[in-house]
């Protein structure tokens, strides 16, 4: 074989390597972008998600130590009620960005979310009507309720915590 021949087949060669290295280096590139951008865009969504939440609940426990005096202040407890509706809508907003993000797992301990913020929501409404009524024969059942459907939630948000960092990939 000639060596200019050999040389030029060498050069060749090397240089189809170099291109299926740098392919592939490309792709895993790409790829791993691509991961961050997914991991980024979900963390958004259910750092939203918590935050809208937070809100809610803060809104709900208001209304809840207003239900819970003595003689509730009723136009304290609509405005408080109306904050609380209003937040409420933001936490669903935040949740359909929950679902579409995904994956499956965490929209499904976010529906676990739903359910219990709704368990105790009916409690609170209840309260609101008997003291709508000036009702207290259900108001030490339903405070103990009330307080037992809020831990519920709260540990179910703790949930919902930890599937998120498990699916971002920040179990620390």
């Amino acid at each position: 074989m000639d060596a200019g021949f050999a040389a030029l087949l060498g050069a060749a060669v090397g240089s189809l390597a170099t291109l299926g290295a740098a392919i592939v280096s490309g792709r895993a590139q790409a790829r791993a972008q691509h991961d961050q951008w997914r991991r980024q865009h979900r963390r958004d969504a259910y750092a939203g998600y918590l935050s809208a939440l937070h809100d809610r609940d803060i809104a709900m426990d208001a209304i809840l130590d207003a239900l819970r005096a003595g003689e509730p202040d009723l136009s304290d407890i609509d405005e408080k009620t109306r904050r609380f509706v209003t937040l409420a809508r933001e936490v669903h907003r935040a949740a359909e960005v929950v679902i579409l993000e995904g994956p499956v797992s965490v929209a499904a301990v976010a529906e676990r979310v739903t359910h219990a913020s709704s368990d105790l929501s009916h409690v609170m409404r209840r309260m609101t009507e008997d003291a709508r009524a000036g009702d207290t024969t259900h108001k030490a059942e339903d405070t103990v309720l009330a307080a037992e459907r809020e831990r519920i939630l709260y540990r179910t948000v703790q949930d919902f915590r930890l599937a998120a960092r498990s699916t971002i990939g920040n179990t620390n």
